[in-house]
């Protein structure tokens, strides 16, 4: 039976690639983007089973809106793909007040507006799938995406508590993350900050240490997608690409190992 899949931004990059997957296999989709003309390609080929939307995700009361267009459009929604989000690139200390709040306003706040927008929808139905988009850099973190990397932990943090309050409800709640892919993430539509010359030797050895096998092919993630949404089961935590899980274990193995060195002190300081 075809799936109402709700994708926001669906104009290029991964949303574009798995909304052209879902309508393939002939599910319907509710694409959001900030500008729809960069949806026509979809329409044109796709016809009726494609509700465009516009939508900045920055704007609360645009997410709830659209929502709403969405689920009187097709009666119901099945699945949320939450997937409006950019890069910044550059040091901690390079980053301005705006563009820190900018990376946050999108990748978090965005990520909770449309959430919140679709809860009482999938609580009616009781029933529903959201999807986040965050990265395995919401569970291990990079130099030189310090900002990306905060607003993809709270992304997680968020999705798992969230996890926790609707199951109930009947509503599942995955976590997509992400190893690097070649799309437009670290290229157009990233930002950059502008350079300290102090952290040049850090940024030129995080780019030298990544060779073109670490870039993941966009395009092959789309049955690995369609797997996750039509699981029984879905897990919390689904990580795309072949680089994020060894570097994930490494990182919580190490982390770990410190805990067990330091749970002596940890624990006298309980107190009692």
């Amino acid at each position: 039976m075809s799936k109402i899949i709700l994708i926001t931004g669906a104009s290029k990059g991964f949303g574009k690639i798995w909304a052209k997957a879902l309508l393939e296999r002939g599910d319907k989709v509710a694409a959001t983007a900030r500008n729809p003309d960069h949806l026509k390609d979809l329409v044109q080929q796709y016809g009726d089973a494609v509700f465009p939307i516009q939508l900045d995700v920055n704007d609360r009361a645009a997410c709830f809106a659209a929502v709403q267009k969405a689920k009187e459009h097709f009666g119901k929604i099945d699945v949320l793909i939450n997937n409006a989000g950019f890069g910044l690139f550059g040091a901690i200390e390079e980053t301005t007040e705006q563009q820190a709040r900018a990376q946050m306003e999108t990748n978090f706040f965005g990520v909770l507006w449309v959430t919140q927008a679709i809860l009482p929808v999938m609580r009616e139905q009781r029933s529903g799938h959201i999807i986040q988009v965050s990265s395995f850099l919401g569970l291990i973190s990079l130099p030189v995406l310090g900002l990306y990397n905060a607003s993809k932990y709270a992304v997680n943090g968020l999705s798992e508590t969230l996890a926790t309050e609707v199951s109930s409800f009947g509503i599942k709640v995955s976590l997509i993350e992400p190893n690097g892919f070649s799309t437009d993430w670290s290229g157009a539509s990233a930002f950059q900050t502008e350079a300290n010359e102090a952290y040049a030797p850090v940024k030129k050895a995080f780019f030298e240490a990544a060779t073109p096998d670490s870039w993941g092919k966009p395009e092959a993630t789309a049955a690995a997608v369609l797997s996750l949404i039509d699981s029984p089961t879905p897990p919390l935590h689904f990580l795309l690409g072949k680089v994020a899980y060894p570097a994930v274990k490494q990182v919580y193995q190490d982390r770990l190992a410190e805990f067990e060195t330091w749970k002596k002190v940890s624990a006298e300081a309980h107190g009692h």
